[in-house]
């Protein structure tokens, strides 16, 4: 097998046709899934890696409930359930990282029912989230923006039909795989003209929140072969009002917050539904419903502030480049190597990008933990933040929002009252 066909090549498994979990008395019924895609019937090209085989299997029977609470059943298939109908261009047979990156979208997606949003997806985190009033295909247009450069080959999920302004969009860069409720077909006849990629047509989409509040029987495997089981992650944050005012008591002196206002918590909420899906530790940056900067899979929470700071100001530069020149930051950086007329615009291009703090002026944030310390809290007030929403419960929380009062002008903080860990 060459470096080239393992990418194309099917991983053949030898994992069984159904799988039964037992809980106690209760039982989920599995079946593995295949597909007949261009004559040949086969499931998953292959799993992480190339070199990994491996199985997708849906729920065809299941009535577990634990401490009360009723899990998800056979009736809420959505990536595990597709055939061939919603493959509406296969190309090859799909990978793991397809699938759960469709999967993540959709798990973010949940809670964005009310408005037209999309999401770009790399190594099952969101690189770019956009919702707005203005209609999908500019949902589509701001996630990519916010980071073009991660954005190549990503996955497109969003929850409203496909147009053909959408379709365009889609063309006019490199992605694997898109999937959404449902196609116009002028935007199908577009999107078909790149013969690679994937188009997946899952109409549950438009009823995901029906799946909010239930959870999934989330399984962890250590690499010993033993597993760990949990509910899945439920948001507690529906609505701007379900978040907490952030207070605390120190010494005998009580600290409070500034509360949002209407547009801070309104993109408080969204960022918040984007946590959903980030692995942690996290921190975004979100301004007008579409994310500036995400600083993911950190070990410290200030790391994580750093992070996204410094990915906000390559992504925003990239930005200015491609709009002035076509070009992409990299790319016009290369070029100054051999043109040094360029290096004018690639300065003022940088100027610009630290005069405007990369568009991070009036943005808001949201962080999966606490704040340990006030040090992450005041990077972000020095990059312009209006508001902040993070779980509390942090023996300095008194000091954190002392931090958010300093500020000048003052920054709004609430708790969320939950922690949004994901690993």
């Amino acid at each position: 097998m060459t470096k080239k066909n393992m990418y194309t090549e099917i991983n053949k498994d030898s994992f069984p046709s159904d799988l039964t979990l037992e809980l106690g008395d209760q039982k989920i019924i599995f079946k593995k899934q295949t597909w007949d895609i261009q004559g040949e019937v086969n499931g998953l090209r292959y799993g992480e890696n190339p070199d990994q085989p491996a199985a997708l299997y849906k729920i065809t029977s299941s009535q577990v409930e634990i401490d009360g609470v009723r899990f998800r059943d056979e009736n809420d298939g959505l990536v595990s359930a597709l055939t061939e109908e919603h493959m509406l261009q296969a190309g090859k047979h799909p990978g793991k990282t397809n699938l759960t990156d469709i999967d993540n979208g959709l798990n973010i997606l949940q809670y964005l029912g009310k408005k037209p949003a999309c999401l770009i997806l790399k190594h099952n985190n969101p690189c770019g989230a956009a919702w707005t009033d203005d209609g999908v295909e500019h949902a589509l247009s701001l996630a990519f923006e916010a980071d073009r450069i991660a954005a190549f080959g990503g996955a497109i999920v969003c929850n409203r039909t496909v147009n053909k302004a959408f379709a365009d969009i889609v063309n006019s860069s490199y992605f694997e795989v898109i999937a959404a409720p449902d196609y116009d077909q002028d935007a199908l006849d577009e999107l078909k003209k790149k013969k690679n990629i994937r188009i997946i047509k899952i109409p549950g989409i438009l009823e995901l929140d029906k799946l909010v509040g239930q959870p999934f029987l989330d399984i962890k495997s250590l690499m010993d072969g033993g597993i760990i089981i949990q509910h899945s992650f439920r948001n507690r944050i529906l609505t701007a009002e379900d978040f907490l005012p952030a207070a605390a008591e120190h010494d005998g002196t009580s600290y409070n917050a500034r509360k949002p206002s209407k547009k801070e918590a309104d993109d408080l909420l969204f960022a918040w539904a984007i946590e959903a899906g980030v692995s942690s530790n996290s921190v975004l940056f979100v301004k007008d419903g579409v994310t500036k900067a995400i600083g993911t899979g950190e070990q410290d929470r200030v790391g994580c502030v750093q992070l996204a700071i410094y990915k906000a100001h390559t992504k925003y530069a990239d930005l200015l480049a491609s709009k002035e020149l076509g070009l992409s930051l990299f790319e016009l950086k290369l070029k100054t190597k051999t043109d040094p007329s360029l290096l004018p615009i690639l300065e003022k291009i940088e100027a610009k990008t630290k005069e405007d703090r990369a568009g991070l002026i009036g943005s808001v944030v949201v962080s999966d933990g606490f704040f340990p310390f006030r040090d992450g809290v005041d990077l972000c007030i020095e990059q312009g933040v209006s508001a902040i929403a993070q779980p509390g419960g942090s023996m300095r929380d008194y000091e954190v929002i002392q931090a958010v009062n300093e500020a000048s002008p003052q920054v709004a903080m609430v708790f969320t009252g939950q922690r949004s860990f994901k690993h």
